[in-house]
């Protein structure tokens, strides 16, 4: 089936079907997002991770060679929202993929996930970040060979094709194209496996991160 993209209709997932094409397919929970979908090239499969089951899901990646979790409960959204999207999906999708035996797993989280809140941020914020947070935990006491991806500022600039990706990277912005483009790098990086990897722009060419052991 080739790689599954939870948040198929999502800025980052679009983008990273489009790259992929009839390689990938796109998870949607809205049957007027399909089209939207299929006009990358890839497929698109209805699958509503906050509602489905297990079993639903299981069946949905098996036989899939990677899984790529990109969705989140975006702008607008209230507190419940983060924790059943940006954690619940991700650990649903993950449990789906550890029953389905599909072992390679791209979770994309953010900058400052992980890190103590700053001050001043509103309940909103502190909610995502914690969902962010305990999606993380949750996926590195799995055995999935997992990489979790950790993009700076997202932007909707054209990609550059060059960025900085290191365990830890100054603040900064990245385009959502370059997002999408280091995700295909890292799907055949063995040596992402098992890191949190943080991004931003940078100069380091992205077809140079494929393929490193």
């Amino acid at each position: 089936m080739g790689i599954i993209i939870a948040g198929g209709h999502g800025q980052i997932g679009l983008r990273l079907a489009a790259l992929l094409g009839p390689e990938a397919a796109g998870l949607v929970r809205n049957p007027a997002h399909v089209a939207d979908v299929e006009a990358t090239g890839a497929r698109a499969v209805l699958c509503d991770l906050e509602r489905a089951g297990l079993d639903e899901v299981a069946r949905v990646v098996e036989g899939a060679s990677a899984v790529v979790f990109a969705a989140g409960a975006g702008p607008g959204s209230g507190a419940p929202r983060k924790d059943t999207v940006d954690r619940g999906a991700s650990v649903l999708l993950a449990d789906a993929a550890g029953r389905a035996g599909v072992r390679r797993f791209v979770q994309i989280s953010g900058i400052g996930v992980g890190k103590p809140l700053v001050p001043g941020r509103d309940e909103v914020w502190a909610a995502y970040i914690k969902a962010k947070t305990e999606a993380e935990e949750d996926l590195r006491a799995r055995d999935l060979d997992w990489t979790i991806l950790r993009p700076g500022r997202l932007t909707n600039d054209p990609g550059t094709g060059r960025v900085l990706l290191a365990p830890e990277v100054p603040p900064g912005a990245v385009p959502r194209d370059d997002v999408a483009a280091v995700v295909v790098a890292l799907l055949d990086d063995q040596g992402s496996v098992r890191r949190t990897l943080e991004l931003v722009s940078g100069d380091t060419p992205i077809s140079d991160l494929a393929g490193r052991e």
